[in-house]
């Protein structure tokens, strides 16, 4: 059985924070690794945020550790509506999604919204794009789609 995924790899685990730099030396002391430098993610024109059905400006510092099969990625939200923003302020600093690569995102988001999953957020990144779905009533956690563009 491949669930409704088709992958049940987890590739990443997304963490929100109020600090980011403070937040990534102390990932880098505590793992004996290289910080990362934080990046910012695009604006809403390339972005193409959508945040509960609208579009939204919302912008995040984004830190990253790859940790041998596993990516931790460290998220600091701006004040824009997003759900980054609005789950650091409900729930605080700590986990907010576990991340999977799938193929075929609007049919997933079909699928996951069809078993009672709603779609929260979607947009674009360099190389793909990216959809939180609303898993926390049942899996504690929201569940992210990651697609990447073919090369």
């Amino acid at each position: 059985m491949t669930g409704l995924l088709g992958n049940k790899v987890i590739t990443q685990i997304g963490i929100l924070v109020h600090d980011i730099d403070k937040v990534s030396q102390a990932y880098a002391d505590f793992f004996g690794v290289t910080k990362p430098d934080a990046i910012i993610t695009d604006t809403v024109d390339i972005a193409q945020t959508e945040y509960n059905g609208g579009p939204s400006p919302a912008r995040a510092k984004l830190a990253f550790f790859d940790m041998g099969s596993l990516q931790v990625e460290l998220i600091e939200p701006d004040e824009h509506p997003s759900t980054w923003r609005d789950y650091l302020d409900e729930h605080g600093e700590g986990p907010h999604h576990i991340a999977f690569v799938i193929e075929g995102m609007k049919e997933k988001i079909t699928l996951l919204e069809s078993k009672g999953f709603p779609l929260q957020q979607k947009g674009e990144y360099t190389g793909g794009r990216y959809a939180y779905m609303d898993t926390f009533k049942e899996l504690k956690v929201l569940v992210e789609l990651l697609e990447n563009d073919k090369k």
